[in-house]
């Protein structure tokens, strides 16, 4: 089954490029363009796409409001697009409900990469950045609210899932959170999605915020 994927981009050059970059693809299909963001949730709300990807300045709704409505009335994951590369846009991305991040100079393989990667269900951003963009923004949100998740929130997991989110949060991948547990990547695959389930969270990148919110994870904690 291929990955149906909306491109919205003011820029009708960058858009007509990203799609037939993604349509040479055998398992990508782009199924429409948008050249705002009220288009390109109107697209999203006609043709159900598995990824979005969306430029963040874009007139008459900009990218972070169209994330936001795409996150909260579909299961559409969304992939941020822009030219600037600043912490303050994959903040409030992250915060819409983005699984992604991308400049627009990103190399093809990169593109198509990341709509397979965000289109299976994980997170785009490399460990590294996302360990530390969701320390900071986890910090900022408390500073904002003063106010805390409760680890109650946690009880629903079992104890190896529990176990799975720490690692996950920390950065590991699937293949080392196997080797840490002694159990197969299919067994990681299936606590993580677990995770996900019980939690009611869209993708990877909302279980490491909800792990560091819950302080499961603390900033600046290292891998074990």
């Amino acid at each position: 089954m291929s990955i149906r994927v909306v491109v919205a981009d003011d820029q009708e050059l960058v858009r007509s490029g990203f799609s037939m970059i993604l349509e040479a693809q055998p398992d990508i299909e782009v199924v429409a363009e948008a050249g705002d963001g009220a288009q390109a949730v109107a697209a999203v709300q006609a043709h159900a796409p598995d990824v979005l990807l969306l430029d963040i300045r874009m007139p008459v709704m900009d990218g972070l409001e169209a994330a936001r409505r795409v996150c909260g009335q579909s299961a559409c994951k969304v992939v941020m697009l822009t030219t600037f590369d600043l912490d303050e846009y994959v903040y409030e991305a992250l915060c819409a409900g983005a699984s992604g991040f991308l400049l627009k100079d990103v190399r093809r393989d990169d593109l198509v990469h990341a709509v397979r990667v965000v289109a299976a269900g994980d997170s785009l951003l490399a460990p590294t950045v996302t360990r530390r963009l969701v320390a900071d923004l986890v910090r900022r949100r408390r500073q904002e609210t003063a106010a805390e998740v409760t680890p109650e929130r946690l009880e629903v997991l079992t104890a190896r899932e529990v176990e799975t989110l720490r690692m996950l949060a920390r950065g590991l991948s699937n293949a080392e959170i196997a080797s840490a547990l002694f159990v197969s990547e299919h067994t990681v695959k299936t606590h993580v999605s677990n995770v996900l389930s019980k939690l009611g969270l869209r993708d990877r990148v909302q279980a490491v915020i909800c792990a560091y919110e819950t302080g499961l994870v603390t900033p600046g904690e290292h891998q074990s």
